[in-house]
C-alpha cells in the first residue's frame, strides 16, 4: 500500500516554527511512558512490515500526559495522514461520515474525548471499525433503501480521560489499550530542559528540577509553568533565569512547592476550617466554595488524593494529617460531623 512508506528522517531540516512547537513529532522524542512507547513501537513496526493497517488504539489517562502527542506521532511513524475529531462535536452519524469516507488507506483517525460520543454515533462506528464498511440509509418509509459503502482500512485512535464511561462494545473493539500514568520528577525535568531549548531559554538543572517538582507529574503543566516563567523572566528579570527567579515567578502565580495552586489550597482550607477536617460530601464543599462538584472531582481531587492530602470515605472527603500539616496545622474548630 502506498500509504505505508518509510518516512525520510536523515538529513531532514525541520521548519523553524515547527521546531519551536513543544509537542514532540516522533515517539522517539518523547520522554517517559516507556512501556507504552515500546508496545506501540512493536505494533507499528509489525504493521509496516506486513503492510497492513495498524490495529485500533485506545489511550486513557488523566489530562496532559501525552495522549494527543502519541496520537499525532503515530501517523508520522507510519508515514500516513491524520484526521482529528472531537467526541463532543460528533453529535450524529452524519457528523462522522466525512471523516470515514475521506480516510485514506492506512491513515489515522484520532477522536479526542471519545467517551463523549452519543450512542447512535458509537453504533454507526462499530462496522467501520470491524469490517471497514458503513451502512447509509437513503429516503424515508417504504421508499427507504440502504447502501453498503466499503471504507479503506484505517486506524482509529481514541483518547479519553474517563475510560469507565466507554461502553463495553466500543471498548472491546480496540485492539490496543494503553493507560498513561503520571511522570516522575526526573522525567519532567528532562521535558523542561528540552522545552527550554526549543523556547531559547537558559536552563540549569536546579531550575528544571524546581519546575518539575511543582508540575504535578504532568508535562502539559510543566510546559505551562515554563511559559509563565519565561514571561516573568523577560518582563522582570531582563531575560535572566535561575532557581530563585523561577520560585518567585511560580509563587506570584500561587503555585507552592508541591504544585498546589490557590484553588487547591482553598479546597483543603474549606474542609479544615468549615467542616473541621471532614468527613464531608463533595457537594457541600462545592456549595461552600461556589464551585461545581464536577470541577472539584475532575480538576482538584485527583492530585490531592495522589498526594495523600485527602481521602474519600463512605461518609465523604476527609483531610489527612499530611494535608492538615500542608496548610498550616490542625483545624482550630471542632468537627461538625
Amino acid at each position: 500500500m502506498d500509504s505505508f512508506r518509510e518516512p525520510s528522517i536523515q538529513g531532514r531540516e525541520e521548519p523553524p516554527l515547527e521546531d519551536r512547537a513543544l509537542r514532540p513529532q516522533r515517539m522517539a522524542e518523547m520522554v517517559g511512558q516507556r512501556g507504552v512507547y515500546e508496545r506501540l513501537e512493536i505494533a507499528i513496526d509489525a504493521a509496516r512490515k506486513r503492510r497492513e493497517s495498524l490495529g485500533h488504539i485506545l489511550l486513557d489517562g488523566p489530562p496532559g500526559l501525552g495522549k494527543t502527542t502519541f496520537a499525532t506521532c503515530i501517523p508520522n511513524e507510519l508515514g500516513a495522514s491524520l484526521q482529528i475529531a472531537s467526541g463532543a462535536a460528533l453529535a450524529a452519524p452524519k457528523d462522522l461520515l466525512p471523516y470515514l469516507t475521506n480516510a485514506a488507506e492506512g491513515s489515522v483517525l484520532f477522536i479526542d474525548e471519545i467517551h463523549r460520543l452519543p450512542a447512535a454515533v458509537e453504533e454507526f462506528l462499530y462496522p467501520a471499525m470491524e469490517d471497514f464498511r458503513i451502512d447509509i440509509t437513503l429516503g424515508d418509509g417504504v421508499a427507504a433503501r440502504t447502501i453498503n459503502m466499503p471504507l479503506k482500512p484505517f486506524t482509529l485512535v481514541g483518547a479519553t480521560t474517563r475510560a469507565g464511561l466507554l461502553s463495553a462494545p466500543l471498548r472491546d473493539r480496540f485492539v490496543i489499550r494503553e493507560h498513561l500514568d503520571y511522570y516522575s520528577p526526573e522525567e519532567l525535568a528532562e521535558i523542561v530542559r528540552r522545552s527550554a531549548t526549543k523556547l531559547s531559554m537558559p536552563m540549569d538543572d536546579a531550575t528544571a528540577d524546581e519546575i518539575a517538582r511543582r508540575s504535578r507529574g504532568t508535562p502539559r503543566l510543566a510546559n505551562n509553568r515554563l511559559r509563565w516563567i519565561r514571561d516573568y523572566s523577560t518582563s522582570r528579570a531582563d531575560g535572566r533565569l535561575d532557581v530563585d527567579i523561577a520560585r518567585t515567578a511560580l509563587t506570584m502565580q500561587g503555585i507552592d512547592e508541591m504544585g498546589l495552586d490557590g484553588f487547591d489550597r482553598r479546597y483543603l482550607e474549606t474542609i479544615q476550617r468549615v467542616f473541621g477536617g471532614g468527613p464531608v460530601g463533595v457537594e457541600a464543599i462545592a456549595h461552600t466554595m461556589s464551585a461545581a462538584p464536577d470541577t472539584l472531582e475532575d480538576d482538584v481531587e485527583p492530585f490531592l488524593l495522589r498526594c495523600e492530602f485527602v481521602v474519600r470515605t463512605p461518609r465523604g472527603r476527609k483531610l489527612t494529617p499530611k494535608g492538615d500539616e500542608h496548610i498550616g496545622g490542625p483545624a482550630g474548630r471542632g468537627r461538625l460531623f
